[in-house]
């Protein structure tokens, strides 16, 4: 008999949309600050991506186990080039809290 909310570790994910949860890994000056500080990755995700779909995501894709995740929502911002008008896509950024002792290697070197 199945409960009505199950818990996250009984929960499970379609596999094909987990490989695509995650679009890229963002390497900016403040995503290498934070991941030296507090041992987190930040990834860009699918705008309706939720928090236990990531932290699934990325201990599927990398195989590291995950303390936590925090999300944040970025609004476009509208650009001028001349008279035309453009804007730029809305972004959501998770910030992958990893556990003591786990490493996750997006140089693509092989360790």
């Amino acid at each position: 008999m199945s409960r009505v909310n199950p818990t996250p570790a009984e929960r499970k994910f379609d596999e094909g949309r987990l490989m695509q949860v995650l679009v890229a890994p963002i390497v900016s000056e403040k995503a290498t600050l934070v991941a030296e500080k507090s041992n987190a990755v930040t990834f860009k995700v699918l705008q309706n991506a939720t928090k236990p779909e990531i932290k699934a995501a990325v201990e599927l894709l990398f195989k590291v186990e995950v303390k936590g995740v925090s999300v944040v929502n970025t609004k476009g911002k509208t650009k001028r080039f001349g008279k035309t008008i453009g804007r730029r896509d809305n972004v959501r950024k998770a910030y992958v809290l990893l556990k003591p002792g786990q490493e996750l290697n997006l140089s693509g070197e092989a360790a």
